[in-house]
């Protein structure tokens, strides 16, 4: 057993928007699975279930059951409606175990640079390569204590065991500057009479 969400999925036999809102409204989402040079399987997957899942990860890992057969897959894309923000459809990518593939992950910046300074963000996600089992769900750069014309670069983060970054090693992720000197205030103009 594993510690995957499981999604029961049931293939999806009819096609087209107003099957797709039939399901939507017996509370399921169209999904097509996709990977491994097969032809694509579309399914129907529990929404609230997966809205849970992809809720706080956007490189969630689940594990399909569909017709009695577990497929481990990989959420690839969720698409949302613009203003109720609900599941529409999703993309899956199926994955082996120990097979390694191509996530975009979020950097979190820890800690603070020097005073009288600011970091400024240079790259919000990078690309990494990892085992489909174990993606970070975020990789944190440490600017504690940073001073000014401080650059952090992709060959400067501390990545996982097994994670490899897919971004030219001398790509600027964070540059930490001076703060702007405030600007003295404009003396008051004197009040008409």
């Amino acid at each position: 057993m594993s510690d995957n969400p499981i999604l029961v999925a049931q293939t999806r036999s009819e096609f087209g928007k107003g099957a797709a809102r039939r399901a939507r409204r017996a509370g399921l989402v169209p999904a097509v699975v996709y990977g491994h040079g097969g032809d694509p399987l579309h399914l129907d997957v529990p929404g609230h279930e997966l809205f849970l899942i992809v809720r706080g990860n956007a490189n969630a890992l689940v594990e399909l059951k569909i017709d009695g057969k577990s497929q481990l897959a990989l959420v690839k894309d969720v698409q949302r409606h613009p203003v109720s923000r609900s599941i529409l459809h999703a993309d899956f990518l199926a994955v082996k175990a120990g097979e390694k593939v191509d996530v975009e992950v979020p950097l979190v910046l820890v800690g603070e640079a020097a005073p009288a300074t600011q970091a400024a963000i240079e790259e919000h996600t990078i690309t990494v390569k990892a085992s489909a089992t174990a993606i970070p769900e975020s990789i944190e750069v440490d600017i504690t204590g940073l001073v000014a014309g401080t650059v952090v670069r992709a060959s400067d983060l501390v990545l996982p065991k097994g994670v490899e970054c897919e971004l030219d090693a001398e790509k600027d992720i964070v540059i930490i500057s001076e703060l702007a000197a405030e600007e003295e205030a404009a003396p008051e103009a004197p009040e008409a009479e």
